[in-house]
């Protein structure tokens, strides 16, 4: 049964991967999480310790600044680099956000 639930979710994956010939990907630019991100050349990001959702969001973000403390005042990089810090549910639900639901990045205190 094992085998059969495995040989399940590989078909399955695969319907999923051959159905995006149909996706639109004319405009790459729409697909960008933080359009007109400007990285610079020599930024160092720092290892980042993963928040998956069961842990204090308030806590990962004030962490998160602490060691973006050199970027603070590019809003557009924290936010791009910020899914780096991110796993598992955590991540998918912050890639699929509307940028509508954006609000000013939080600074820390």
């Amino acid at each position: 049964m094992v085998e059969r639930e495995k040989f399940d979710h590989i078909e399955e994956r695969l319907r999923a991967i051959e159905g995006g010939r149909d996706y639109a990907f004319a405009d790459m630019a729409e697909l960008s999480l933080v359009p007109d991100v400007v990285i610079p050349l020599k930024i160092k990001v720092p290892d980042f310790d993963k928040y998956k959702g069961t842990t204090c969001p308030k806590n990962h973000l004030k962490m998160y600044n602490r060691k973006m403390g050199a970027y603070l005042k590019n809003e557009k990089l924290l936010m791009h680099f910020f899914q780096k810090s991110l796993t598992g549910a955590a991540v998918t639900r912050f890639t699929n956000l509307e940028p509508s639901c954006w609000i000013k990045w939080p600074q820390n205190n």
